[in-house]
C-alpha cells in the first residue's frame, strides 16, 4: 500500500522534471536560432565582387559560401551581430564594418579593410561552376624501376606512386586575406626490391609510416610526394622519401634503408 502511495506521488514529479527539461531545451535551442542574424544571411546571397578590381570574391548560397578557385573547399557560415564567422578547419572570426543589400564591408585577419559589391551579372557564375577541389600535387600515376649490379648479385628496386582520393586539408589565406581550407590528394608509393627473381622487400607504404621522423601537425597537412632511389651500401639499398606540405617551403627527407634480409630502417 505504501508503495503504490509512493508510486503516485513520484510519478508527476518526473513528469515535471521531464517537462521542465524539454521546455529548458527547446528555449535553450530557440535562443542559439535566434542569436545568428538571418536577415543579414539572406542579404549575403549571391555573387559579390571586389569592389576596386572587379574580380569575383565569393559567392553565397544557403548558409555555404562557395570560392572561385577550384582548389578552396566550400564555408558554411553564420552571421551573428556584426560577426562573420567562418566554419572549416578553423573556426575564423571577421568583423562587419558595414552590410547593405549591395555592398558588404569587413576586416580580414591582417586588419585589412575588404570592400565587396555585390553583382547581378549572371556571366560570373561561371567562376562557380560545380566542380572538385582540383589537387595541386602531381596527380599521376609515375613508375620506376632499375636494375643494380652489388657484390655478385643482381638487384631489381621497383617504385610506383599511386595517387589517391585521401584528402589533406591545409588552411590557407586568398587574396582577401581570408582563411580557406585547400584541399590536397595524398599518395600511396609501392616499393619493391627483388634478388633476381627473389622477393627481397614489397610493400605499399603511407606518410603515416614516418610518424615518428615527422612531427604530428606537419604530418597532417603533408603529403608523400615521392620516393627516389639513392644508391646501395654495406647496410642495404636507399631510398629519399619526400614528406611535403604542399605550397610551402616546409619538406621532410627521410632515409628508407631496406636490408638485404629485407628489413627497413627509417633515419631523417
Amino acid at each position: 500500500m505504501k508503495k503504490e502511495i509512493l508510486t503516485r506521488l513520484f510519478l508527476p514529479i518526473v513528469a515535471i522534471v521531464l517537462t521542465t527539461v524539454a521546455c529548458g531545451n527547446r528555449k535553450a535551442n530557440t535562443e542559439k536560432a535566434l542569436s545568428e542574424d538571418l536577415t543579414a544571411k539572406k542579404m549575403l546571397q549571391g555573387v559579390w565582387l571586389d569592389e576596386d578590381e572587379e574580380d569575383p570574391a565569393f559567392r553565397v548560397i544557403g548558409d555555404t559560401i562557395f570560392y572561385p578557385d577550384s582548389t578552396s573547399q566550400p564555408a558554411y557560415f553564420q552571421i551573428v551581430k556584426d560577426t562573420l564567422i567562418l566554419h572549416g578547419s578553423n573556426i575564423v572570426k571577421y568583423q562587419i564594418l558595414k552590410q547593405a543589400p549591395h555592398f558588404f564591408m569587413f576586416k580580414n585577419q591582417n586588419g585589412d579593410v575588404v570592400k565587396l559589391a555585390k553583382t547581378l551579372d549572371r556571366s560570373y557564375l561561371t567562376f562557380f561552376e560545380a566542380k572538385r577541389p582540383a589537387a595541386l600535387n602531381q596527380n599521376k600515376l609515375i613508375k620506376r624501376d632499375s636494375v643494380v649490379v652489388y657484390g655478385n648479385d643482381r638487384y631489381h628496386w621497383y617504385i610506383q606512386v599511386n595517387p589517391t582520393t585521401y584528402k589533406v586539408v591545409k588552411p590557407t589565406y586568398n587574396d582577401d586575406g581570408v582563411e580557406v581550407d585547400n584541399v590536397y590528394f595524398d599518395n600511396i608509393i609501392h616499393l619493391g626490391l627483388f634478388r633476381g627473381a627473389t622477393q627481397i622487400y614489397s610493400r605499399d607504404i603511407r606518410k603515416d609510416d614516418f610518424g615518428k621522423q615527422v612531427p604530428s601537425q606537419a604530418l597532417k597537412q603533408s603529403i608523400l610526394s615521392d620516393i627516389v632511389y639513392a644508391g646501395a651500401g654495406t647496410d642495404g639499398f636507399h631510398f629519399n622519401a619526400s614528406v611535403c606540405i604542399p605550397d610551402s617551403p616546409t619538406s621532410y627527407q627521410i632515409l628508407i634503408i631496406v636490408g638485404f634480409n629485407g628489413s627497413i630502417k627509417y633515419k631523417i
